[in-house]
């Protein structure tokens, strides 16, 4: 009889275990995948990212900054952030061939650099924390200015007419597109 209980006792916690485990891996993630879609000039661009939160940290310049003036960084958060287009088209005066390449960003107090790059379906760091990005594969790199913005809790692309913009914490970076 004893055995019998301390037998059901294990299932019973086994089972706890498992479904607890099973909830916790549901709960939301700290960095949810998203990804925002649109039409520019004929062209279908898409950018799938990780989406970090604030969560009260100083996240561009600043004290202690998480993302550093001059340090590339993955543009989102885990995974590579992914640019598609499906058909060529011309960011910042310059052209981009249709296809799928991963994304990044160096940020600058009023100037950033995009990067475009043709290594996809990689994780967006490396061990020592740094960008995965090879710059010997980047297929295009521009300058862009940023401007102040609201506060955005939550990392988010947009798209309109003349191009995307990045917009997080307190800074928006505009991309034209034609």
């Amino acid at each position: 009889m004893k055995k019998l209980f301390q037998l059901k006792a294990l299932s019973f916690f086994v089972c706890a275990l498992l479904l607890s485990s099973a909830a916790m891996a549901q709960g939301q993630q700290a960095s949810p995948r998203d990804s925002v879609s649109g039409v520019i000039n004929g062209a279908t661009i898409s950018i799938n990212y990780g989406a970090p939160s604030v969560k009260g940290r100083v996240i561009f310049g600043g004290d202690k900054p998480l993302l550093p003036y001059g340090k590339t960084w993955r543009a989102g958060a885990n995974q590579m952030t992914t640019f598609t287009t499906n058909k060529d088209i011309t960011v910042e005066g310059k052209t981009l061939p249709a296809g799928k390449y991963s994304f990044f960003a160096t940020p600058g107090e009023t100037e950033w650099t995009i990067i475009f790059n043709s290594v996809t379906g990689a994780w967006g760091i490396k061990r020592d924390g740094s960008a995965n990005d090879d710059p010997a594969k980047d297929v295009l790199v521009v300058k862009v200015k940023a401007s102040k913005h609201a506060l955005t809790e939550r990392l988010k692309y947009e798209i309109g007419k003349k191009g995307f913009s990045l917009v997080w914490e307190n800074v928006e970076v505009p991309v034209k597109v034609k």
